[in-house]
């Protein structure tokens, strides 16, 4: 869908919940066909992560997960509506915009769970922070034209690539009461970091550089995420912030991991990393970096 023009402006023309719907229906007909490998992966992850399941219930998760990824890359087309249309709601709001309208830089964790650039633009349309996201571009260049183009008119800056160090520490140091987006669980080597799902791996990849920025600037920790309840429907969780003033690394990512970590394992029907990884062999060993 993103490297077909004549589609993606097609699924713009379609009121937000028919393009959608057809994007669900691409996915499950079209694309999960054409992705066997992607999808066997998926099953042998989901059986690790939930041995509880059948094979019938396993299969109908699959079927759902492959549905919501079509719906989620549809949507892409339609952020600003799906955010201007109340199709968003948020567990205790109250609490959410009393954190939000707090001093003092943010930094917001979240995993690629439900839609997770809906939740870009949802946090950046809840507050007048400055916000900034950080994410990695699709291998192919069609697919990372088209995202950049569709990121640019919701998430307002969105940077990757070298210099984006540089460019996060300034955002965080001398806008006030800015904000950082991040998205934990990237894929790596087939391998995922985080979630740790009881593997004794250390702080690496975005959660060691949001360890490191919030100490060096003050931020504190908002973990949250989105789920899709019904549709391009939407409810969003969130944890108490962490505030690394208070709290060591370790007891961070205890937190942090059993809050995200808890959401990739309920919600596995709407997790993107859970076809990119292999949990079926270990991790390779952990190189910490020089930095």
């Amino acid at each position: 869908m993103l490297s077909n023009p004549f589609l993606f402006t097609l699924l713009r023309l379609l009121p937000a919940s028919i393009a959608s719907w057809l994007g669900g229906w691409l996915s499950v007909n079209v694309a999960r066909k054409s992705m066997k490998l992607r999808d066997q992966r998926a099953r042998a992850n989901l059986a690790i992560l939930r041995p509880d399941l059948d094979r019938v219930t396993s299969e109908a998760l699959l079927t759902r997960r492959w549905f919501n990824l079509g719906r989620t890359m549809a949507e892409l087309t339609n952020i600003d509506r799906l955010i201007e249309n109340n199709h968003i709601t948020v567990e205790d709001a109250a609490g959410y915009h009393q954190v939000l309208d707090g001093p003092g830089p943010l930094i917001a964790l979240a995993v690629h769970v439900g839609n997770w650039d809906l939740l870009a633009a949802h946090i950046k349309a809840s507050t007048d922070r400055p916000g900034l996201g950080v994410y990695d571009p699709p291998e192919n260049p069609e697919q990372a034209a088209q995202l950049k183009r569709a990121r640019s008119s919701y998430m307002g800056e969105a940077i990757t690539g070298d210099g984006a160090a540089r460019a996060i520490l300034k955002h965080l140091t001398t806008k006030d009461r800015a904000t950082l987006y991040i998205l934990l669980d990237e894929r790596r080597d087939r391998q995922v970091w985080f979630p740790r799902f009881g593997r004794a791996l250390p702080p690496s990849g975005n959660l060691s550089v949001a360890l490191r920025l919030a100490r060096k600037v003050g931020a504190k920790f908002l973990p949250f995420y989105m789920i899709r309840t019904q549709g391009p429907n939407f409810r969003v969780h969130w944890h108490a912030p962490l505030d690394p003033a208070t709290l060591t690394d370790d007891q961070i990512m205890d937190q942090v991991d059993a809050f995200l970590g808890k959401a990739c394992i309920d919600h596995a029907d709407q997790w993107l990393a859970l076809h990119d990884m292999d949990l079926t062999t270990p991790p390779p060993p952990f190189v910490p970096s020089r930095g």
